[in-house]
């Protein structure tokens, strides 16, 4: 093993039932380096994570850390060799402070007292070592989730870590905040810490990364250098074929208005009045806190709104909780897709139906022939990629997971249906076909509000754009007004 060689994964291959996740795959990582892994969702990317976690063992292969061999890791053995993981869920406690969540587990003291004082003091040094001010007495849970990510990184600096990964650690950051955490990882790295960085970002993948490993459907495809690749070479590599466009054709007309609100206000937003339109993508921009989520909860019915005016095809409606608002028509498909847009225990045919359980229920009893049909024709026409539509949701991978949170509102046929960051975590493939997806609702005259923090996706896919800052609207974009600059100079408050 070279001398900067710090991990060698060989020949290493994982099988489930009916899935091979992993098939021969071998890889090096170098010490001192930002080693980019990128692949589509279901390319092996996770699998080969918990490998090297320990979190699963593999069938076969070796794994060669700092020169020792191992069939398999444990997690203790991964944490002991200075292995951390960062996942793209949060694995913090939100009633600890930000100091107990950075040692918890290994908190300074004795058996019976802990040093809170040296807790505090040694998370401190961690926190200037990464150039970020943040008050340490704070709840995790009243956190931004920028804030909750430097808290994972603190985590994972206090035992002090030698491998890093970090799986889609800027998914739900903002461009300025992303721009930090970068700079963060750039530090990392000049620390003497190995970072293995996944991201479906591949403008983060060129910013960053010394070297690019490339995965596809469980196979190793290639290396690349990023200073002598380009965009569209690395995403040939990634979907094994071209794609041309980012974001389809749209062919579709736009008509008269379904959906118009007029002085929404309630806790976050305050006087929101906007209008969406048969055949058209609505896009919703702002900073984290702007109060985009805020204004499609109250119009949901998740939440409950102080004041404001609906009027959905032309009519006067009061929406009072989700339930109503399915019944009039109007679709959410939430930021939080793993804990709020699907059950991940339930199959696939299961969440479909959810919206429709009173269409297939007649007295006692409930047409399990008919909630088959209705999902895998949804399965069929969305490409939901599973064997089954019994196979459980949480095995998919994201894309399909949001495919399917799309399905339970195509089977009720809302004509209004929301989407809050559509295509975050989601692969280059899984996009396109998302935005597809949006195009042929928009072409059956559906109205699509879409709020997203992907500023290239709010200007490819958006007829129009609205724009919140501290939960007031400052502007709306036409389409021949689009520009970043435009859109920034709204969503920080300037008129």
């Amino acid at each position: 093993m070279p001398e900067n060689m710090l991990l060698e994964l060989r020949h290493i291959s994982k099988q489930y039932p009916g899935v091979l996740a992993l098939d021969d795959v071998s890889v090096t990582f170098k010490t001192n380096e930002i080693h980019a892994l990128v692949g589509e969702n279901g390319a092996g990317k996770s699998t080969l994570i918990k490998v090297l976690s320990g979190a699963i063992s593999p069938d076969k292969g070796e794994i060669v850390f700092d020169g020792i061999t191992h069939t398999a890791m444990t997690p203790k053995l991964s944490r002991d060799l200075g292995v951390a993981v960062i996942y793209q869920e949060f694995n913090l406690a939100p009633a600890l402070t930000v100091a107990e969540n950075v040692f918890v587990g290994s908190m300074p003291g004795n058996k019976v007292f802990i040093d809170r004082k040296s807790c505090e003091k040694k998370t401190a040094e961690i926190f200037q070592r990464m150039k970020i001010n943040i008050d340490l007495k704070a709840l995790v849970r009243d956190l931004t989730v920028a804030y909750k990510q430097m808290v994972e990184i603190a985590k994972a600096l206090s035992r002090d870590v030698r491998l890093l990964v970090m799986d889609e650690p800027t998914a739900p950051l903002t461009s300025k905040e992303t721009d930090i955490l970068l700079e963060i990882v750039e530090n990392l790295k000049k620390q003497g810490v190995t970072i293995i960085f996944i991201t479906h970002r591949l403008d983060e993948v060129f910013r960053i990364a010394d070297r690019i490993t490339i995965m596809r459907d469980g196979c190793f495809v290639g290396e690349m250098d990023p200073k002598n690749t380009t965009r569209d070479d690395l995403i040939r590599s990634m979907v094994g074929r071209q794609i041309t466009d980012t974001y389809p054709i749209r062919d579709s007309s736009i008509g008269e208005p379904i959906l118009e609100v007029t002085g929404l206000k309630g806790a976050g937003v305050e006087d929101i009045n906007f209008v969406a339109r048969e055949g058209e993508i609505l896009g919703f921009a702002g900073l984290v806190g702007a109060g985009r989520t805020e204004t499609m909860r109250f119009l949901f019915g998740a939440d409950k709104k102080k004041n404001g005016k609906i009027v959905f095809k032309g009519k006067d409606i009061e929406i009072k909780n989700p339930r109503e608002s399915v019944r009039k028509g109007i679709g959410l498909i939430p930021e939080d897709r793993k804990q709020q847009g699907v059950i991940l225990g339930f199959p696939i045919r299961w969440n479909i139906s959810l919206t429709i359980l009173e269409k297939l229920s007649k007295y006692l009893f409930f047409n399990h022939a008919d909630e088959k049909k209705i999902a895998e024709k949804l399965q069929i026409s969305l490409d939901i990629k599973t064997p089954d539509s019994m196979q459980i949701t949480r095995n998919l991978s994201g894309g399909n997971q949001q495919k399917v949170a799309l399905a339970k509102w195509l089977a009720v046929e809302c004509d209004v249906l929301i989407f809050d960051e559509p295509t975050r975590g989601i692969d280059v493939r899984a996009r396109y076909e998302i935005y597809k997806l949006m195009n042929e609702l928009c072409a059956y005259g559906k109205a699509i509000i879409m709020v997203s923090s992907d500023m290239e996706e709010l200007l490819g896919m958006s007829d129009r754009i609205v724009v919140l800052y501290e939960g007031r609207k400052t502007g709306e974009l036409k389409r021949e007004q689009f520009s970043q600059e435009a859109v920034l100079r709204l969503a920080s408050g300037v008129v």
